[in-house]
Order: structure tokens, then sequence, then C-alpha cells
């Protein structure tokens, strides 16, 4: 199978000849922006080098997916969000501390959206990796989920705390927010992505099970629904508690957190959605070394969990040797089963 197949082929949970490797979020680091002379801030507002480190990914490191999107700020930065675009070094972050919105009637959706240049490049590198790439590798966009979106355009608190006081007033943000992931997720699609990761961060951390039953379960649904290709949600956290609902969500997969255990994780969703995941990144991909990362590679492996990546972005200070080690391990595995 070519990667692109394989890809798409675990997302449909079919057959494949290996488990794939996928990027749901972001592999970049210094070492791969050095490498190919890509660095940020430039690569989150460049579409040629955006589509340069992004590459990366599958011709470095191996893996099955290209992810060209490293940050979950375009949206946002659209919207009229404050961006902190930070160095090589650091990631760029919306400035929450200066909310955009204050009600759902200040949601203004710009018809020009699309146009945004932090949108534009996004959609501009897709193609660009379309063309160099064609049908070998899957192509991975990301469009943010309302939940995350609220977050930036309100800021955290605020918006924890209306979701506490006032259910109305949360859902008619979600409801006009989620229009913002639609389009762009329609536009990736068009331009040639594959798949979209779509992260909602609805965390363990800040966020209970309940809540995600509450406000964001019908909410996935739709959009599952209206995205026109495998959607890999993401959230962050300790999540075993609500993958019951996220299985019922329609959509093809779950980037999950190296907070959850596989096998717990597994039985979980109990087959109603594919799972990736979920190599531990401060501890494992940064800290450690090659062995450690088999370690947890294979743990997953064990647990029949359908692909195989970091739990999330991964620290920029990651070292090519941990990324590789993960394509290795699978490899490894494989070959060991095979030889059985």
């Amino acid at each position: 199978m070519t990667s692109r197949e394989r890809v798409l082929a675990a997302l449909r949970r079919e057959p494949v000849d290996r488990t794939p490797v996928v990027n749901p979020t972001s592999v970049a680091t210094v070492e791969l922006m050095d490498l190919v002379e890509a660095p940020f801030p430039e690569a989150n507002r460049e579409p040629e080098l955006m589509a340069r480190l992004a590459a990366t990914g599958h011709t470095e490191l191996g893996f099955d997916s290209i992810m060209p999107v490293f940050s979950i700020i375009q949206e946002s930065s659209a919207l009229g969000c404050k961006i902190q675009w930070e160095q090589k070094d650091n990631w760029p972050t919306v400035r929450m501390a200066e909310p955009v919105y204050e009600t759902p009637d200040d949601i203004r959706i710009p018809d020009d959206l699309l146009d945004h240049p932090d949108c534009r490049c996004v959609l501009d590198a897709i193609r660009i990796l379309r063309r160099r790439f064609g049908d070998e590798v899957a192509i991975v966009g990301k469009t943010m989920g309302p939940w995350s979106l609220a977050y930036h355009c309100f800021g955290v608190e605020r918006f924890l705390l209306m979701s506490l006081d006032d259910e109305a007033m949360t859902r008619a943000c979600l409801e006009r927010l989620k229009e913002v992931t639609v389009a762009f997720g329609l536009a990736q699609i068009e331009a040639g992505a594959d798949a979209l990761t779509l992260p909602d961060h609805a965390t363990g951390d800040l966020v209970s099970g309940e809540y995600y039953h509450r406000y964001l379960l019908d909410l996935h649904v739709e959009l599952a629904e209206r995205l026109p290709a495998p959607i890999i949600l993401h959230i962050c956290g300790r999540t075993v508690d609500r993958m019951g609902d996220i299985a019922r969500t329609g959509m093809a997969a779950f980037h999950f957190d190296s907070k959850n255990d596989p096998d717990e994780s597994m039985a979980a969703v109990h087959g109603g959605i594919g799972l990736v995941g979920n190599v531990n990144n401060p501890e494992t991909l940064f800290a450690r070394g090659p062995a450690e990362v088999r370690a947890e590679v294979i743990r997953n492996l064990e647990a029949g969990v359908q692909m195989v990546g970091p739990e999330c972005a991964i620290p920029l200070q990651t070292s090519i040797e941990n990324l590789c080690a993960i394509r290795a391990a699978v490899d490894e595995w494989h070959a060991a089963r095979a030889a059985a």
C-alpha cells in the first residue's frame, strides 16, 4: 500500500499492510526547520515554507501523513484575535488576555475569511503538497472546533464561566462559530486535503464528560456530517470518560492523549471509532530516548490502536532520532509478527 492508501484504509478501519504512522497535529522541530531552511514564524505564514517544513514529516521521519498546520491560530487570526508570533523555538499563540467578543451577538464571520493571509497560507500549502506528492502520502488539514475558537475569541476563563452560568448563551456562541469550522474545513478539502484534524479543546482538565455530552456531542455529529472527508477529532487530557460519546459522533478517528491507557481507551470506544496516538510528548519524545519511544509504540500496537503517532503537537526541541524511532518500532513489530 502507499502511505495515502494505508492511512485512508485505517481511517475507514479496513485492513492495512502495516499500522500507519500518523501526525494529526504537528511534528515540526527546530532541527527540521534548520534542515530545510523553513523556520518559525515564517513557516506559519508563507505557503512554500509551510509546505517544505510539513513535508519533512514524510521525507525525513517516515510518517504516512503530512500535516502542514503547525499551530492553532489561523482562523482566530482571521477573526481578529491578536497573535503573538514568537520565534523559531516557540509556537504562535493567541493573546487571550485581549478577547475580541463578549456576547454571541458580537460574533461576525468575515466574508473574506478564507482570503485572510493566515487562512490562505494553509490552503496554498495544501495545494503545493498535493502537487508535489500526488497520491503518495495522506495530506491532513486542520480546522479548529467551535469550543477552541470560543476560548480564543472570548478568553478561556470567560467562556468556561459562561458554560457554567448560561447554557443558552454558550450554545449560541458554538452555533455561530461552528460555521468557521465548516468553511475552513471545506476549503481545505477542496484544496486537496484527504482528511481533517478537528481540535476542540474540551480537555479533561477543564471540561467534564457530562459537559462534552451537553454541549459538543450533537455538534460534533453535525460537523462529521457536513465535512465530506474523514475527521480526526483531537482533545487533550484525560478523556476516557467521554470516549463512548466520541465514538458516536460519526468521526473517523480520535487522537488521544497519553493520559489515557491504550487498552482502556480501545475498550471505551468499543469499535465505534478508530484511535490515533498516543506516544507521550514531554516525558518520552522530548526527554527520553528511542528505547522508551519504542516501548510506548509497542504498547499501542499491542492494544490494537489503528494509527500510531505523538499524542499532540510535539515540543519543538524534540530530536529527530526520537521521532524516527516511532516508524522504526512499527516496522520492527510488524516484521516480528510476519516472521512468527
